[in-house]
């Protein structure tokens, strides 16, 4: 069984620390930093005159941050689960912007996110929070319909490997780097709660489903072990 949104909202609500730094970004993730990079400066680059972002899943704001160096003053939208989280990135983020900051606690799986309101939709690790096929295909197809026309989705997350033995190479490769950047009891620690948590899907899967959505281009600007960055242009 896996955790509720409940469950994994009060998680959230205690590691705002640990998703607060803009050089290391999420740590537990491979490459996160170039990921960060990557998806911001591509994003700037496919909508130069962006004025509207949304971040899913925005945590204490990193992407946002990294995106306005690139697009100063863009008018911002945050959706998290933890309340902390939102207010730790409305902190960072609003002295970044002239922009307005608006911020939902609220489950991207729920929320309306209306149509064609936004230039620029980043998610960092948050999709692979979804369940079923159909979760997946409904917040895609949102996600899809809130951008304007011309507008991006970029998405940094973990993945799984549709081949067994490829995914268990990734996953020890995985592992390994998790070893390397602490000790074997923070890879238990991590390997846990992704047990507990997350149901990632193939990037095969989500490639297939941007297109599904409505999407006439989709880029891959990254992969390494069980993590990718990836976009898709509407």
């Amino acid at each position: 069984m896996k955790s509720s949104v409940e469950q994994i909202r009060a998680r959230f609500d205690q590691d705002v620390e640990r998703f607060s730094n803009l050089e290391s970004g999420h740590s537990a993730a491979v490459d996160s930093p170039l990921a960060m990079d990557l998806i911001t400066r591509a994003a700037a680059a496919t909508s130069p005159h962006a004025t509207q972002v949304l971040d899913l899943g925005c945590g204490a704001g990193n992407y946002t941050l990294k995106l306005l160096q690139l697009l100063p003053n863009l008018n911002v939208t945050l959706v998290d689960l933890s309340q902390p989280m939102l207010e730790r990135a409305v902190q960072r983020i609003r002295p970044a912007t002239l922009g307005q900051v608006t911020t939902f606690q609220a489950d991207i799986r729920v929320l309306e996110l209306g149509e064609a309101r936004f230039d620029i939709i980043l998610a960092a690790a948050v999709f692979h929070h979804l369940r079923g096929a159909d979760e997946w295909r409904g917040v895609f197809s949102k996600c899809y319909t809130a951008l304007c026309p011309s507008g991006s989705l970029w998405i940094f997350d973990m993945l799984e490997h549709s081949v067994p033995a490829i995914q268990a190479l990734m996953w020890e490769r995985y592992g390994e780097y998790l070893v390397e950047l602490k000790d074997k009891q923070y890879r238990e620690h991590v390997f846990g709660y992704i047990e507990q948590e997350d149901t990632p899907r193939p990037l095969t899967f989500q490639i297939d489903l941007l297109r599904e959505a409505g999407f006439r281009e989709v880029e891959i600007l990254h992969k390494n072990s069980v993590f990718a960055a990836f976009g898709a242009i509407k």
